[in-house]
């Protein structure tokens, strides 16, 4: 038995149960992991408690038929289902597809011709799945830097854009900071890029792991890193960058056997000020990390609209 198949679950709904067991036992012996219903109303309550790839459903059924069956299943499963019909003359192939059936049937029905009609769907369906999957992969590369997996700069200024929407919706405060690592270049010059990578990495761990669900961290570029701070005030917002800078000082690297190497980083914090341009709140930001490079670098420094602190 492939097991790749026996990995693959089929649910077979038919009230005629000579009907239902030789299908069962033909798709048993193929290699799929198959179970049977004689009705619509079991079928859905199997379904709430088991995950099935495809559904192999008969059109005439007690109580609920086939096609309402296959209605409900592809709005609240997403399951693919393949309708059995005797009665090609009352429906028709665009009535099964119209309400969600991937394939339909006609009776009476050639096991080799059913069991390729479900290789089929099953192949499509894979299909289907590896195609959202490339696409959500590529969404992510093209929000998120490929080293770091922090989000790139480029989904900095979209978030920042959200963000000051929602403050002027709701006025809850928005601060932000702006992190660069000190002495990076001469780290790079001297251990080398891969080194220095390594440094990126876990700094960005770092990072993430001081903040809270609804902050969001970024590599700005090179060395400079920002984070935005929803909901939170510029006082709030500077122990944030105290324990970010507190974390990575505490962290040892060792680029060289027997080599124990601190890095360290200069932080600028600012709070949203009303109505001011985008541009300003992150030129504020700036200024306030090379006020910590100024005054000794591995500080935390905070410039807001009408006053500064450090």
């Amino acid at each position: 038995m492939d097991q790749s198949n026996s990995d693959i679950h089929i649910l077979i709904v038919d009230d005629e149960h000579i009907v239902r067991d030789v299908m069962h036992e033909y798709i048993q012996n193929a290699g799929y992991a198959s179970q049977t219903v004689s009705s619509a109303e079991e079928a859905l309550d199997l379904l709430k408690m088991n995950d099935f790839h495809v559904v192999i459903t008969d059109i005439m059924l007690p109580g609920m038929g086939g096609l309402e069956l296959t209605e409900i299943i592809k709005k609240k499963n997403g399951v693919d289902v393949i309708v059995i019909t005797g009665y090609s003359n009352e429906y028709t192939y665009e009535e099964a597809i119209n309400v969600g059936a991937s394939d339909f049937v006609i009776k009476p029905v050639r096991l080799e011709e059913l069991l390729l009609r479900l290789k089929r769907v099953l192949k499509e369906r894979q299909l289907t799945e590896e195609r959202t999957r490339m696409m959500q992969k590529l969404q992510k590369l093209a929000i998120t830097d490929g080293l770091t997996k922090l989000y790139n700069s480029r989904s900095f200024y979209t978030q920042l854009e959200l963000e000051v929407d929602r403050f002027n919706r709701y006025k809850h405060p928005l601060s932000l900071l702006l992190l660069d690592i000190d002495h990076f270049k001469d780290y790079n010059d001297t251990y080398g890029h891969l080194e220095g990578d390594k440094v990126l990495v876990r700094f960005s761990q770092i990072i993430k792991s001081c903040l809270r669900t609804n902050d969001s961290a970024y590599r700005y570029g090179g060395e400079e890193f920002t984070v935005i701070l929803p909901e939170t005030g510029g006082e709030e917002a500077k122990t944030v960058a105290q324990r970010i800078r507190k974390t990575l000082e505490a962290e040892k690297f060792e680029p060289l056997p027997g080599s124990q190497v601190k890095i360290t980083i200069s932080i600028g914090v600012t709070q949203y000020h009303p109505k001011e341009e985008l541009s300003a709140f992150i030129q504020r930001a700036d200024k306030a990390m090379y006020l910590s490079k100024e005054n000794g670098r591995n500080k935390v420094s905070a410039l807001f609209a009408k006053a500064s602190s450090e």
